[in-house]
């Protein structure tokens, strides 16, 4: 289980209703006279429904799936889900080289940025290709590979984004001579400080949901055990550093996927808020 059984939070808010009920019972009792023959049985009661919230709170606690967090003034939202069904913008994470070959060695089939170039284009992979070839980027084109033998040449730096559609995509991952993604934790900080501040340019007050990023086929180097929660508050504590602010209604939906939930404490996530 995520969440153990008297875990401190569970047992503050179940003592709140407890205190609450008690007080209630005690108001009740002042004008109502309960038979010394029924009194046990009425306190068995009582404390049957005691148990059965307290099971209810830790049961709920174990499977939450949605907590919505303020984070200085923006409404973020993170729940488990699958981002294509979301509303406003969908952030696909590419690599550096922002390649569309989706061939199980250049991009696996089973990733998110597989399924939405082989099920959720809607037009030949050419035209979004175009598209990125002709994207007016800033200054983040670093150089031309032409060394690299397969997908594109042209390299792009960490944190740089095409809006296309009701997508951005973005440069997320490096690539090594074997095509396997990784980066450091600096990279991978600095790479979320850049995408929030491109964010904040684009957004145009529409709703953003983007995905835990690095939470895929991703190597952090010298992480290689970070857990998804660990990178799902470091998002949200980059969040919180950067200048990016939704304005309502428009907020940031962070989409877990249902595959990975169970490996995520959101209890932990939303107490925690106020110390990301």
């Amino acid at each position: 289980m995520k969440v153990s059984l008297f875990d401190g939070r569970i047992v503050k808010q179940f003592l709140a209703i407890a205190s609450g009920i008690s007080t209630c019972l005690s108001l009740l009792l002042i004008f109502v006279e309960i038979p010394a023959k029924e009194k046990l049985t009425l306190g068995g009661i009582f404390l049957a429904i005691l148990l059965v919230t307290y099971a209810v709170l830790w049961f709920r606690s174990n499977n939450l799936e949605e907590v919505n967090l303020d984070i200085e003034g923006s409404n973020v939202t993170v729940k488990k889900g699958d981002i294509f069904d979301q509303s406003g913008f969908k952030v696909i994470a590419f690599n550096e080289y922002f390649d569309t070959q989706v061939d199980d060695e250049i991009i696996s089939r089973q990733s998110l940025n597989g399924i939405f170039i082989t099920e959720r284009l809607g037009v030949p992979v050419s035209e979004l290709d175009k598209h990125i070839e002709n994207y007016p980027f800033d200054d983040e084109v670093l150089r031309e590979n032409t060394a690299r033998r397969i997908g594109k040449k042209v390299q792009f730096d960490i944190g740089a984004i095409c809006v296309y559609g009701d997508y951005i995509l973005t440069a997320f991952s490096k690539f090594d001579e074997n095509n396997r993604a990784w980066l450091t934790m600096p990279e991978y900080l600095g790479f979320l400080i850049k995408f929030w501040d491109k964010i904040n340019r684009v957004y145009a007050q529409k709703c953003v949901s983007v995905p835990i990023f690095g939470s895929g086929i991703t190597r952090i180097k010298e992480h290689k055990n970070i857990s998804d929660e660990d990178l799902l508050k470091i998002m949200l504590w980059t969040f919180r550093i950067s200048e990016m602010r939704f304005k309502y209604p428009a907020k940031l939906t962070i989409v877990i996927h249902a595959g990975k939930i169970g490996r995520i404490n959101l209890l932990d996530i939303k107490s925690a808020k106020n110390g990301l």
